[in-house]
């Protein structure tokens, strides 16, 4: 019984190891290079090898930094092969759950591969070399690099370096590296294959960048590129030296490793390179491919279509004109070897285009036109589809692209169209250009204007103002420019109003069935009607009065809002009256009078601003009853405002007189009283006495007369004769006199004046 329980046991545990194992790859670093070489590696008898050597990291016995791994059922791109790394060969399976940035004492980097990338300050190099003579002549192999590298921005500045050096053995020349990007000369690194990184670079050769990698993958490497081949033309009998080294760079951080494929080094022939869909180099339906394996010396060939060998066909070269996997099997007599190529070829179907014929008029029957080619785009693609190019015309295939196909100055004739999809597969259509002859005679639209103010600026129903003008069954569309019309870019609306005062062309593009139009110059004319003094006006209408209301007599037709038909009519009762006056060119204005009753001011009287001096002011009063008033205080002088300024003493009649003529105008005489600054008393008649003129107006006044020093020299009333410049019957001395003038209202005015001898 415990027998059978340690076996049960047992056997969970090796289910479970297998299981857990079978997830990731196995590696087995107790090989030797000539192992790794001989029994891994070549997978020809078409060459000899020799002299292997394999360097790495000197960690404890046993665990190198090359080794041979298989990948079991983990799903890796190689089921077994050699792996290379800057680290520890068995810390490269998986799971991917630590960083690998392993070193060993003494472990440098190697000067060749420096050289080859042209990189500097490796460490950790691990190298795998031989020597081999081919014989035949091309070498190829497969491989995969991966990087702990491959991680946040890191692809943007940092990677490892690894190359497939190549040269003639004992040959002083400089290796050549056959670890390139395909179709480049770009070493394959981190830095020069990567998707997009958010936040760092650009994608670079994201085509053979193969995925990240998490947790549970089968190797432990942050991401790791798809599976490449490094191939080389060599020469039959010659010996080359062959050095596969990878390496870190600047420091042992990150490490990094390659992968080889087992069997993959092939001696054989090369047929080029695959021709595919994916990396859109495919060919195209229709092309043919000339597969070419000729090997120096008496040999025999077999070709092989989809593995099936094509019977009859032993020449060294085969034409393909299907898609399919071919290979060839190259007998090479003197060698007693076989040297096996292969390639796959995809085809890839061509545009289907349509002919197509393109119908212009010629407009000055010169035997050219103005084409606008691009309007057979989708008709000649027989669609949008925006995987295809764009059109490309040219006027002889394989000739020069015209340059401006929207505007193609042409007599009739036959040129192409190319059209090519994403795989660079093209078809070429014919398209006929033809010209037909037409003729139409320039147009020309008058229209008053209408719309706003008398700008020249109107609007124009294209529809049904013009249109009609043009023969019956022609299709017309309005173009703002010749060029818009010919090429049948942006349409006016039928609605159209003018953008140039006054007068402005347009262009209709007239088409006359599905196979001619032809463009006509539309001259659209705007009459403007703007009279002299035809703004709004008003007029008085005095009470049992009549008043003429009147235009200038230089219009064709007068239409009255009461009936008139002349440039003048009289009205008799208030209100607004309108008139409408249309010129020989048919446009109309209208003006409006606003008639408004009126009468003579009443009440008039004056408010008066005296005794200062020159600022005295006379402010007019009255009783308005309807009327529009002007004012003067002499008769003569009248002004809109019923305020008179900088007045002098005197007498003065006020007027306040109706604009409309409305009588009677009333009339009032007023006095603005002053004092005399001064007064000789001489007895010569002129200027004897001091007396405040016309002072009589105010009945009630008094006036107080003083001496410098306050003493009451004279009092007089409104009635006095004046102050002759005595005192107690003497004649006071030249000097400054002072008064007091008292008025009814207790007002009182105080100043001085001059007394002269």
């Amino acid at each position: 019984m415990k027998l059978h329980l340690q076996i049960f046991i047992f056997s969970i545990i090796l289910f479970v190891s297998t299981n857990t194992f079978s997830q990731y790859i196995q590696i087995t670093d107790n090989v030797t290079a000539q192992d790794l070489v001989q029994n891994t590696l070549i997978n020809s008898s078409c060459a000899l090898v020799s002299n292997f050597s394999a360097t790495g990291g000197n960690f404890e016995t046993g665990k190198q930094s090359y080794a041979y791994f298989n990948a079991g059922t983990s799903g890796f791109p190689f089921a077994k092969g050699i792996v290379l790394s800057t680290s520890r060969a068995a810390s490269t399976k998986g799971p991917n759950n630590s960083l690998l940035s392993e070193n060993a004492t003494g472990w440098f980097g190697d000067t060749d591969l420096e050289q080859a990338l042209n990189i500097s300050n490796t460490s950790n190099a691990t190298i795998l070399e031989f020597d081999f003579i081919p014989f035949a002549s091309n070498i190829s192999f497969d491989y995969l690099f991966a990087s702990e590298e491959y991680h946040g921005t890191a692809p943007c500045k940092y990677s490892d370096g690894f190359g497939f050096l190549l040269k003639v053995a004992g040959s002083s020349a400089p290796y050549q590296n056959l670890a390139l990007v395909p179709n480049t000369n770009t070493p394959v690194k981190v830095t020069s294959v990567h998707r997009d990184i958010p936040n760092g670079c650009s994608a670079i050769n994201e085509t053979y960048f193969g995925s990240y990698n998490g947790p549970n993958a089968s190797i432990n490497f942050n991401g790791q590129t798809v599976v490449m081949t490094a191939k080389a033309t060599v020469i039959p009998g010659t010996k080359y030296h062959i050095k596969l080294v990878i390496a870190d760079e600047t420091n042992p951080q990150y490490d990094s490793a390659i992968f080889l494929g087992a069997g993959t080094f092939q001696v054989g022939t090369d047929l080029g390179e695959n021709k595919l869909i994916a990396t859109k180099n495919p060919l195209c339906q229709g092309e043919t491919y000339l597969l070419d394996a000729t090997e120096a010396g008496i040999n025999s060939y077999k070709w092989f279509k989809n593995g099936i060998e094509i019977i009859g066909q032993t020449n060294p070269t085969y034409q393909v004109s299907t898609t399919g996997t071919y290979s060839v099997e190259v007998s090479l007599g003197a060698k007693s070897c076989i040297a096996k190529g292969e390639v796959t070829i995809e085809y890839s179907p061509i545009p289907v285009l349509s002919n197509k014929t393109l119908v212009q008029c010629d407009d000055d029957n010169d035997g050219s036109t103005i084409f606008n080619l691009t309007k057979l785009d989708d008709l000649i693609k027989n669609s949008n589809d925006n995987t295809l190019s764009a059109v490309t015309y040219y006027e002889t295939i394989g000739g020069i692209a015209i340059t401006n196909p929207s505007n193609y100055t042409s007599i009739p004739k036959t040129i192409f169209a190319e059209v090519s999809n994403s795989n660079n597969c093209k078809s070429i259509a014919q398209v006929t250009l033809q010209i037909n002859n037409t003729v139409y005679l320039p147009y020309l639209k008058k229209k008053c204007d209408t719309v706003g103010a008398q700008d020249g600026i109107t609007s124009f129903d294209l529809n049904t103002e013009i249109t009609p003008n043009i023969a019956p069954g022609l299709v017309v569309k309005y173009y703002a420019t010749k060029n818009n019309a010919i090429t049948q870019n942006s349409p006016l609306p039928n609605n159209y109003t003018n953008v140039i005062a006054n007068s402005e062309s347009i262009f209709a593009r007239i088409i006359n069935g599905p196979d001619c139009s032809g463009i006509i110059d539309v001259n659209l004319k705007v009459d403007v009607l703007k009279p002299d003094n035809f703004e709004d006006e008003i007029i008085g209408l005095c009470q049992g009065s009549s008043v003429f209301l009147s235009v200038d007599p230089i219009f064709l037709n007068y239409t009255w809002s009461n009936g008139d038909a002349n440039f003048e009519t009289e009205i008799f009762t208030p209100g607004n009256y309108s008139i409408e006056v249309t010129n020989s060119n048919g446009c109309k204005a209208t003006k409006t009078f606003i008639v408004q009753p009126s009468a003579p001011a009443t009440n008039i009287d004056a408010v008066i601003n005296d005794f200062s001096e020159n600022n005295n002011t006379i402010t007019i009063t009255y009783t308005n009853n309807g009327g529009d008033y002007i004012f003067s205080i002499d008769g003569v002088n009248y002004q809109e405002s019923p305020v008179f300024t900088n007045i002098s003493l005197g007498e003065y009649t006020i007027y306040v007189k109706d604009k409309n003529g409305c009588l009677p105008t009333p009339s009032k005489v007023i006095y603005v009283l002053d004092y005399p600054k001064f007064f000789t008393p001489n007895g010569d008649g002129i200027n004897d006495t001091w007396i405040i003129q016309n002072i009589k107006i105010r009945p009630s006044a008094t006036i107080n007369i003083f001496d410098r020093f306050g003493k009451l020299l004279k009092q007089l009333d409104s009635n006095s004769a004046g102050w002759n410049g005595t005192y107690n019957g003497e004649n006071l001395p030249s000097d400054d006199y002072w008064f007091v003038l008292t008025l009814l209202n207790n007002k009182t005015i105080k100043n001085h004046f001059i007394l002269k001898r």
